[in-house]
């Protein structure tokens, strides 16, 4: 039994999931379903549905059009582009992405999972494990997302036999078990009827697990499973210029948002790279005073000495110091049409910090497809290697495996100004 299952039920607040599988295994309609069985779908919008669906020919609502909203993705009926609903169940607040299955859209895929804290693979139980199914679920494990819920859609074309699930279960696991993948959750569901989703239904009473919308109630949220470390890039340094209040001509706020960890006042602080120590005195939020800040809130700290600080450096507690380094290494995944040049210069924002950067060496290209590691001289557009780069100014990063704000970063094309790559610091 999965973290998922074993969960008591009590509010976990904000819950970011992604969906995810081979092409055609039910993503969008899944979504749909979800938001249709919750009541999350306005009037309105059900009718314009509806009214697709009519012209479509089709005695039913298709769901999915609420996910697949560019004209392509309705006319060919795949998803390309990634796709966000929000919603909630009155238990818990829900930001869903809906990723495309195609190997071309990638890039995509890895947008949509950088900040999901819980991933649903679809698989088409007619099918089995496909080859996409091992692309997302590896790409799954390379971007972090802690929770993997197994979602064996169409049980309704194999008759709800319990036997092509286990098959499938038993097959998937066998996979996971070569990435290290631990925390998997499978269940058994048909997303154009409804069963398992957020009701029951009556034809899987071989299963004895939660709906999918159980899972989804009691999965953990973000920085809850764990003690983090506190890490606080200063985003910007507010010093009022003019004021005829001395108490305020005297403020020096480092504002930004608290990436992990908590702070409280009093606590002992380093500032990162320059190693200097001091407390802080106060925290700040909409004007008024906090006792602590906690994870993904935006603060004001206030500090006891006057410290040399500006944007891009880093606050940390005293003792849970981060490396300071001008040399990185990274899975990177180029996200650019134009190919990676390991002769070009290019720019690396990590957090609130940016600095140029010249590629030191390609290790390897993986293929999505097989995991094989294959010689690369560049990179070609959704392509995904191991890289090391060589800095102009030094970063504060962590693992991406220890912390995903702090050990991620995007590469910049100088000239264009356009992001064309995205890396997990190793």
């Amino acid at each position: 039994m999965s973290a998922i299952e074993r969960l008591p039920e009590i509010d976990n607040g904000l819950l970011r999931f992604l969906t995810c599988g081979s092409v055609d295994d039910g993503k969008s309609t899944l979504i749909g379903r979800l938001l249709y069985d919750t009541k999350a779908i306005l009037a309105d919008t059900l009718h314009a549905i509806a009214r697709t669906s009519e012209r479509r020919g089709l005695e039913a609502v298709d769901l999915s059009l609420l996910t697949d909203g560019l004209q392509a993705e309705r006319e060919q009926g795949i998803t390309i582009d990634v796709t966000y609903r929000y919603f909630t169940t009155g238990r818990r607040k829900y930001i869903v992405a809906d990723a495309p299955g195609h190997e071309q859209y990638t890039r995509n895929m890895v947008t949509a999972a950088s900040t999901a804290n819980l991933a649903i693979i679809l698989i088409d139980a007619r099918k089995g494990v496909l080859t996409q199914t091992r692309r997302h679920s590896y790409l799954a494990y390379l971007l972090g997302i802690p929770h993997i819920v197994v979602a064996i859609n169409k049980m309704d074309l194999v008759d709800y036999d319990q036997a092509t699930f286990e098959r499938i279960r038993a097959d998937y696991l066998e996979f996971a078990a070569t990435l290290g993948i631990g925390d998997v959750s499978f269940i058994p569901l048909s997303a154009l009827n409804g069963d398992m989703i957020v009701d029951r239904g009556e034809r899987i009473d071989w299963y004895q697990g939660p709906t999918l919308l159980g899972m989804l109630e009691h999965a953990p949220a973000a920085h809850c499973e764990r003690d983090e470390r506190f890490r606080f890039p200063v985003q910007f340094v507010c010093r009022p210029q003019r004021s005829a209040d001395l108490q305020l001509h005297d403020y020096r706020g480092f504002m930004g948002r608290v990436e992990s960890g908590e702070i409280g006042v009093g606590d002992e602080v380093l500032i990162l790279p320059s190693e200097k120590r001091s407390r802080v005195k106060a925290i700040e939020i909409h004007g008024r005073s906090l006792p602590r800040a906690i994870a993904e809130q935006s603060v004001t700290l206030l500090l006891e000495d006057e410290v040399d600080i500006s944007r891009g450096d880093m606050i940390v507690r005293t003792g849970e110091s981060t490396l300071v380094t001008r040399r990185i290494e990274a899975m990177l995944c180029w996200l650019g049409e134009t190919p990676l040049d390991p002769q070009r210069k290019y720019l690396i924002r990590q957090t609130t910090r940016e600095t140029r950067a010249a590629i030191e060496a390609i290790g390897y290209r993986l293929d999505i497809n097989t995991l094989q590691r294959l010689p690369a001289e560049r990179l070609g557009m959704n392509d995904i290697a191991r890289a090391s780069f060589k800095l102009a100014q030094p970063l504060c990063v962590d693992p991406y495996a220890d912390n995903r704000s702090t050990g991620a970063f995007i590469v910049i094309d100088e000239t264009t100004n356009n992001t064309v790559g995205a890396g997990m610091i190793l």
